[in-house]
Formats: C-alpha cells, sequence, structure tokens
C-alpha cells in the first residue's frame, strides 16, 4: 500500500483515507489533495511517485502542471479587473483591444468571451509550436479570424485559445501579461506556488505527467474519436490543428521546459493541490487576511452563462464566466460549487455554501470523457465530512 504524508485535521479522516483508496482502486501514480474550510487548512496530503521514469518520490515540494485547471486562475484575475472597474464582462473585447474588432468581432463581449461563446475555439491558422510558445503571433491570428460560428449563438470548449484570448484582454487593460498580474496580484499575497510561465529555477521540483492508457471499450474509443479525430473542432480546440499533440494521446509535450516557461493560461499552469486550494478557499471567504473577490463579484463570476451542447467537446457543458460548473462530465461538490478540472483529472473548485476550497493535483492522466472517479471519491469525502 502507499504510503500517504502530509496533515489531516480531526474530523477529516475519510478524506484521507479516499485519496490513499485512490492508489489501490484507479491506478493513482503521484498525487496531492487539499482542502481548506473556513479559510482554515484541513488536509493536505500526497503519495506516489513524481517520475515515473526514475522512481523520485511526490514530496511536499513537488509541483504538477495542471492544464485546463488554469483557466480558473484566469478567471479569477478578470474578475479581479472587473471588481476594480477597470473592464466589464458587458464591455465589447474590442474597446479595450481595438485589433479585435477585425473578421466581424466588434460586438463579441467579455461575457462571451470568458463563457466560451465568442467563435474562436481553435487558431484558423497555420501556426507551427515557435509560434504558440511565442505568443505572440497566436493573439495575432486569433485578433485577424473571424468567428467559427456567430458569436453568442452556441458554446464551443475554446481549450486553449480561452487563455490567450482572456491573456491579451487583461495586458490591454492593465499593462501586465496574465502571467505577471497572477503572479503580483494574486499568488504573491496569498504565498502561493502558483505560475504561469514557471521559472526555470522551480523546474526541478515538476512532476511529469503520464499519458492516459488508449481506452480499449469499443464505444469509448468511438466516443474519443468523435471528440479528438483528426479534423473534429475538438481536435482543432484541443490541438491547435495538431500543432500540439492532444493532451493524453502520445508523448505530452508539456513534460517540456519550453511549454512550462511559456504563458498558457488555458493550460499550462503548474502548482501543487495546496496552493490550488487556498486559491480557491480565498474566493469565498478570507484566507489569512487575503481575499481576491467580494462577495457580489464572487457571484458574477459563478453565475451560469450557457448550458447544453457543446461544439467543441460533443457533450453537454456549463459554464459560468471562465469556470465550469457541475453536471455529468464534471463533477462538484454542490449546486452552487464553481472551479475547473483539467486533462486527465486535476480539479480546483471552491463552494461558498459550504466555505470550501478544493484543490486536487496528479501525474497519471486518466483516459474517462466524464466523471473522473479520483475525484468524485474525493467528493463523496468531502461531504461526508462537512
Amino acid at each position: 500500500m502507499v504510503e500517504v504524508s502530509g496533515t489531516v485535521a480531526e474530523g477529516f479522516g475519510k478524506v484521507a483515507d479516499a485519496f490513499k483508496r485512490n492508489f489501490a482502486d484507479h491506478d493513482e501514480l503521484g498525487a496531492a489533495f487539499a482542502l481548506y474550510v473556513g479559510g482554515e487548512l484541513k488536509v493536505d496530503v500526497h503519495a506516489g511517485v513524481a517520475d515515473k521514469a526514475t522512481g523520485r518520490a511526490w514530496d511536499v515540494a513537488t509541483l504538477q502542471l495542471v492544464f485546463s485547471t488554469t483557466k480558473g486562475a484566469a478567471a479569477i484575475c478578470i474578475a479581479r479587473l472587473v471588481e476594480s472597474g477597470a473592464l466589464s464582462y458587458d464591455d465589447a473585447v474590442a474597446s479595450h483591444w481595438p485589433e479585435f474588432a477585425a473578421g466581424g468581432k466588434g460586438d463579441i463581449t467579455v461575457r462571451q468571451l470568458m463563457s466560451h461563446q465568442a467563435g474562436l475555439a481553435y487558431v484558423d491558422a497555420d501556426l507551427t509550436v515557435a509560434d504558440i510558445l511565442e505568443v505572440t503571433p497566436v493573439v495575432e491570428a486569433l485578433a485577424a479570424q473571424t468567428p467559427i460560428w456567430e458569436s453568442g449563438t452556441a458554446h464551443g470548449y475554446h481549450a486553449l485559445t480561452y487563455g490567450w484570448l482572456a491573456g491579451e484582454l487583461l495586458r490591454r487593460v492593465d499593462g501586465r501579461t496574465l502571467g505577471t498580474y497572477f503572479a503580483e496580484e494574486v499568488a504573491a499575497p496569498l504565498g502561493l506556488d502558483f505560475w504561469i510561465g514557471l521559472p526555470e529555477a522551480e523546474e526541478g521540483r515538476v512532476s511529469m505527467l503520464e499519458s492516459a492508457p488508449a481506452p480499449t471499450d469499443p464505444a469509448a474509443f468511438e466516443l474519443m474519436m468523435k471528440i479528438l479525430g483528426p479534423g473534429t473542432m475538438g481536435f482543432k480546440a484541443l490541438t491547435l490543428g495538431g500543432a500540439l499533440l492532444a493532451p493524453g494521446v502520445g508523448r505530452s509535450p508539456f513534460n517540456s521546459r519550453e511549454v512550462h516557461a511559456t504563458e498558457m493560461p488555458a493550460a499550462n499552469g503548474i502548482t501543487n493541490a495546496a496552493s490550488l486550494a487556498r486559491m480557491y478557499a480565498a474566493t469565498v471567504g478570507d484566507v489569512d487576511g487575503v481575499r481576491l473577490v467580494d462577495d457580489a463579484t464572487m457571484r458574477a463570476m459563478s453565475a451560469e452563462q450557457v448550458s447544453g451542447p457543446d461544439l467543441a467537446l460533443v457533450a453537454d457543458t456549463r459554464f459560468a464566466l471562465g469556470f465550469m460548473l457541475g453536471n455529468d462530465l464534471v463533477h462538484l461538490l454542490g449546486p452552487n460549487s464553481f472551479g475547473h478540472a483539467g486533462a486527465g483529472g486535476s480539479l480546483g473548485q471552491a463552494d461558498p455554501d459550504l466555505q470550501v476550497g478544493y484543490g486536487y493535483v496528479m501525474n497519471q492522466m486518466a483516459g474517462g470523457i466524464a466523471g473522473d472517479p479520483r475525484t468524485i471519491t474525493l467528493n463523496d469525502a468531502v461531504r461526508a465530512c462537512l
């Protein structure tokens, strides 16, 4: 049996037990989980292997790339600008970023952009990996592009483009890149180990991702191909037309220093479970005197904007303003929970009713499309303790 290390407050033993069972029941390799309740850290545990090839153990210093769980951090940055009065969700994006008006996008609002309604789920230009890592070519291509569907008439997951769109909007309003803003305005006040654009000095702490096994069930494989098959919108959204391998298919470039170093605010955040949980806890209450957004902003940013068929994911999704909301695809703690899952299984979430901040990170990517059993198990245990 795996040895679990960390701290568990009285009354939360079921959460630690559930975390441990995931190694036996759900093929966990290396992982960490943390839970804040009422602004206090109640659970902070880790176990397993950080690098399968070398056998390096997962320890308290280990960091993990969390794919789309990063989107929640980007959404918090935009929400803070809204709270400050520098930005409104109902502003036209082009009022802050004039070049964005090209291609008939002059009326697209920040609200539509943040809820996957902008019709820019993938980049219609041919981009190399070098272009993507440089960022500016992606941003310029998105500014010039005509929407794939009429903005505001449907939603489709902007798997990678969301981050560059939100990032350029923030830069036009604030002057800083999103990664710098996050470091200075969110991570520093809370003392987070969380970066969007990882400093080289932290690289040695990062765990190595292991790709998900290919599905053996014919129905599961058919569903995967509907979402990720060549030429599908999902494939274009998740790989930028093949420039990046889809997470979980083949060897992921997301293990590379080059991808860790760039700013990809939709997909390359690197953190640990305690920092992820602490960040979310500070959206629903004070954490050591720090509150990231007030109650009114929290309610606005977590209010449902779209629900139903997703043009990119070929499934029903629910989105607030940059956050996922719970449904059969993403299981959250309660009806008012908000957060974001990442490819392979990571999850950050907050619940204003329970006053909870929650963070789960792992390096063994799961292959399922809906409802990772590891986080379902953890959610059940958290609810049982509360």
